[in-house]
This record gives C-alpha cells, sequence and structure tokens, in this order.
C-alpha cells in the first residue's frame, strides 16, 4: 500500500513523540474516551433505569449486553473496512454513528426501545478502538509503539476511575438522559478535530471483502457472548438459555477458523499467529482481561454492597487504582520501546498480583486504608501490563497488517472481558447463595426499614455482612489465581527492543 497514513512519517524513529503525532492522539484518545466511559458510566444507572421503566435487573442488565454483542458483531469488520474506505473517513463515520446512537438513548421511552437504541451505539463504538489503535500506530511508527499505547491507555485508565463518578454525578444532579447526552458536545469536538487533524486518506482498492467469513464470525461472536453473558441470570452454566446460543456460536466460530485458513484474504488473518510475539501476547490478554474485568466488576459492588457507600462515593473510592496506573503508564511505554516489553509486563503482574491478595482477605470492616493501598498498587501494575503488552502484538507489524492486528485484539478483548465477568459473577452469586444471611444483610444495608420486615435475629444483619465480604473475597482469590497463570504466556514476550517484521513470517526470537 502507498497510502500515507499508513507510512512512518518523518522523524517517525526520533525518541519524542511530535507535534503531529500528540494531535493525532488526541483526536483518538477523545473517541476512546466517549466509548470506554460510557460502558461505566451506564454500569452505574441500571437501578436508575429499573425504577424509571419499571423493570426487572434482567431486564435493565441487557442494556449492557447489547451494547457488547454490538462491539462484537462490528469489531471483525473493522480491519477490512479500514483498508478499504480509509482510517480517517471510517472513524469520523464511526464517531457520527456512535453519538447518533447516544442521542437516540437519551430519547428512550421504554427498556426495549433502550436496548435497541445501545446496540446503535455499539456499532459506533465497536470501531473507535481499533481504529484508534491502527491510526496512532500508524502515525507514530514501529519505534514509537510503546509510547503512543501509553497515551491510548489514558482512557482506558479514565473510565474505570471517571465512569461511576461522573455517570452518579449526572444522575444526581441532573438526569439520567444526561448520561448519554453527555457524549453530544465531546462527539462534535472530536468529529471536528478529526476532520482537520487526522491524515488525509488514501485508500486504494482493497482485497476482496470476506462475506462468508463475516457470516460465520459475526454471528458467532455475538452467540457466544449471549449465551455467556446469561450466565449470571441463569445461574448455571447447563441452562438452555447459556449452552445452546454458546455452542452453535462456538461452532460458527471454529467454522470460520477453517475457512479462514483456507481462503487468501480472510475477514479476520489467522497467519498472524505465525508471529510468535503476538501469538504470546493474545496468550497473555486473554487471562490479563478475564481477571482484571472480573476483579474490576467485583470492586465497586463490594463498596456498595457491604460497606453500605452511594455509587458516587464508590466511584471516588475506585480512583487510587486509576492514579496507581497513571504514575507507571508513560514510564512503561517509553521502556517498552527501549527495552521489549517482557521484563515491563512481567513485573506489572506480579505487582497486581501482589496488590490483589489484599481483596482475598476481605472482612466486612477491612480498613479503608488497606483497600485504596490494595487498589493503588494494583493500578501501578496495571500501568506495566495491559498497554505494554498491546504494543507487544502490535509493533512487529507493517502496513496493512497493524488493522488486521488491532483488529484481533479487540475481538480478544472484547470476548475475554465478558467471559471474565461472568465468571467472576456465577462465583460470587454461588459464594453468597452458600452463606444464607449474607443476602438479607445486604438488603438491610440498602435500605435499613427492611429490618423490622426481614425479622432477623440479633447480630444477624452483621454476621450477614461477614459472610458476603467472606464471599467476595473467596471470588477475589479465584481472579488472582487466574490473574498468576498469565505469568506463563507473559514469559515469553520479547525482553529486547522490538523490531518490525513481515506479518507472513514468524517474529525473530528475541526473549532471551
Amino acid at each position: 500500500m502507498s497510502n500515507p497514513s499508513t507510512t512512518s512519517p518523518p522523524g517517525a524513529d526520533s525518541d519524542k513523540l511530535d507535534s503531529a503525532v500528540l494531535k493525532v492522539a488526541g483526536v483518538v484518545v477523545l473517541g476512546a474516551i466517549m466509548s470506554i466511559l460510557d460502558v461505566t458510566v451506564v454500569s452505574v444507572a441500571l437501578p436508575t433505569f429499573m425504577k424509571e421503566f419499571d423493570t426487572t435487573y434482567a431486564n435493565v442488565a441487557w442494556t449492557m449486553t447489547a451494547y457488547t454483542l454490538a462491539l462484537a458483531t462490528v469489531i471483525p469488520v473493522t480491519g477490512w473496512a479500514a483498508d478499504r474506505f480509509g482510517t480517517k473517513r471510517l472513524y469520523m463515520s464511526a464517531l457520527v454513528l456512535f453519538v447518533a446512537g447516544s442521542v437516540l438513548c437519551s430519547t428512550a421511552w421504554n427498556i426495549e426501545s433502550l436496548i435497541s437504541f445501545r446496540v446503535l451505539q455499539g456499532l459506533g463504538g465497536g470501531m473507535l478502538m481499533p481504529l484508534g489503535m491502527t491510526i496512532m500506530t500508524r502515525a507514530a511508527g514501529p519505534e514509537r509503539v510503546g509510547r503512543v499505547m501509553a497515551v491510548l491507555g489514558i482512557p482506558m485508565l479514565l473510565g474505570p476511575i471517571a465512569g461511576p463518578i461522573l455517570g452518579g454525578w449526572l444522575i444526581e444532579s441532573a438526569s439520567w438522559h444526561w448520561i448519554f447526552l453527555i457524549n453530544l458536545p465531546i462527539g462534535i469536538v472530536a468529529l471536528a478535530a478529526a476532520i482537520k487533524l487526522l491524515p488525509k486518506d488514501n485508500p486504494e482498492p482493497s482485497e476482496s471483502f470476506d462475506f462468508l467469513g463475516m457470516l460465520l464470525l459475526s454471528p458467532g461472536l455475538a452467540l457466544f457472548l449471549f449465551g455467556v453473558s446469561s450466565i449470571p441470570e441463569e445461574h448455571t452454566v447447563a441452562a438452555t438459555r447459556v449452552l445452546v446460543p454458546a455452542i452453535i456460536g462456538l461452532v460458527l466460530i471454529v467454522a470460520f477458523v477453517f475457512h479462514a485458513l483456507r481462503v487468501k484474504h480472510p475477514l479476520i488473518d489467522l497467519h498472524l499467529f505465525k508471529n510468535r510475539q503476538l501469538t504470546f501476547a493474545v496468550l497473555t490478554m486473554v487471562f490479563f482481561v478475564i481477571a482484571f474485568m472480573g476483579a474490576g466488576l467485583l470492586f465497586p459492588s463490594y463498596f456498595l454492597q457491604v460497606r453500605g457507600e452511594t455509587t458516587l462515593s464508590a466511584g471516588i473510592l475506585l480512583a487510587p487504582q486509576g492514579l496507581g496506573a497513571m504514575i507507571t503508564m508513560p514510564i512503561a511505554g517509553k521502556l517498552v520501546d527501549k527495552i521489549g516489553p517482557g521484563k515491563i509486563v512481567l513485573t506489572g503482574i506480579v505487582v497486581m498480583v501482589i496488590g490483589m491478595a489484599g481483596f482475598t482477605q476481605l472482612t466486612a470492616d477491612t480498613p479503608y486504608w488497606l483497600l485504596l493501598g490494595a487498589l493503588f498498587v494494583m493500578g501501578l501494575g496495571m500501568g506495566c501490563t495491559m498497554m505494554p503488552n498491546m504494543t507487544a502484538a502490535l509493533a512487529t507489524l507493517k502496513d496493512h497488517a497493524i488493522a488486521k492486528g488491532s483488529t484481533l485484539m479487540n475481538i480478544v478483548n472484547q470476548t475475554a472481558g465478558s467471559i471474565g465477568t461472568a465468571i467472576m459473577s456465577v462465583v460470587l452469586t454461588n459464594q453468597m447463595q452458600s452463606r444464607p444471611l449474607s443476602g438479607p444483610a445486604i438488603a438491610v444495608q440498602q435500605d435499613p426499614s427492611l429490618a423490622d420486615k426481614l425479622k432477623l435475629p440479633a447480630g444477624a444483619v452483621e454476621t450477614g455482612l461477614n459472610q458476603a465480604a467472606e464471599a467476595f473475597s473467596h471470588t477475589f482469590t479465584v481472579a488472582a489465581v487466574v490473574l498468576a497463570v498469565t505469568l506463563i504466556p507473559a514469559f515469553f514476550l520479547p525482553r529486547k527492543r522490538i523490531v518490525p517484521t513481515d506479518v507472513d513470517e514468524p517474529a525473530p526470537a528475541l526473549m532471551h
């Protein structure tokens, strides 16, 4: 490809990020912030939706699941579309679709309409992250991938920190409509900046579109994630609603694998796995995201249910994790470009396991300084893990392979996140059910007026809250074990400066 946006700009090999790259990064970060914030902002609004639309938690949870399924459906097409239409045009189209979906969400008149508009929003949001990675990697060149990934990590930090705080504040001070309407001014600024600052597209005739691959992979991913996402609601993997779509989805995904290995231009290029470095980065990402996203669900739940905090307070209490990551992420980004990601990712995972160990010993009155300290330590480790690992996956790829690689990593990220959330939800639910006083105690914690109705014996609430804390600690232990397993594939990540290679060749062995 001779597309100017796919080649490294002058000075791409210099040590610092120049102003042109930083401007591109600013545009991408704006879009990514909207997409990621939207997940965490909506999560705190679920109780509000239950009250507003007079429906059950199981129904309002589909405002989250529908968005996730839409992401999974559109991500596989993004790599091909970026090559076919150009990253700038596609990125602007994704912004328009996402903002339009957001405005429509704010007009929802019942839960069904809100879920439908969330699908439209997810179709736009699903393209923003892989396109953003592609645009930034091409703009900076292979020598500076670590630093641009550190910049792209900013919205990944701001989402978990600012989302619950922003969502709680908007709902309490204005109305639930504003958790969607806030995307309108941000989207307009992002679109204007994209028009002015992103490199001009010059797309060439692209490889043929893999329609059969799309018909296999997109519905396959959506059905599989639908099944997995239904596990917490059904309380078992054996439920028909879980097994049937998940098995059909897996069959379609397996069929896609056989198809992709036979055709010349598949929707997702599985020949990327010939690159040993990308393969180990994908495996590291799978285990890391399962543990991290699963634990991310547990932290606010513990503060809300066991400690009786408000939504806004719970969001503020999670801030130390983001602050820790803000300290290490820029340092890790620079070091990755100089010494490779291997040592940095290994160090980050070990630090995260140490931090999560603090949550494996929870009680109903664990000191806040200990919890906040553990979150801060986890944040320090996270800043050394997620984006350096993403760098390991993409830094060896060239030109059009970057779009395919970033699409692949985003599919892995989305799928592993859904699996992690489902696993930890089921583990926690089962732990709670085995401790009969935990449910009533949490109910009284949320609404003290229920104490008389439930007629609990003296000391039952205190005992029940300790049982609930114990259930959380056991679930955090599962997350910590999965996180520790991440050390195995991370051990094989390169420990020297990364040298770009061709997509159809295995990456050079740079490990020891």
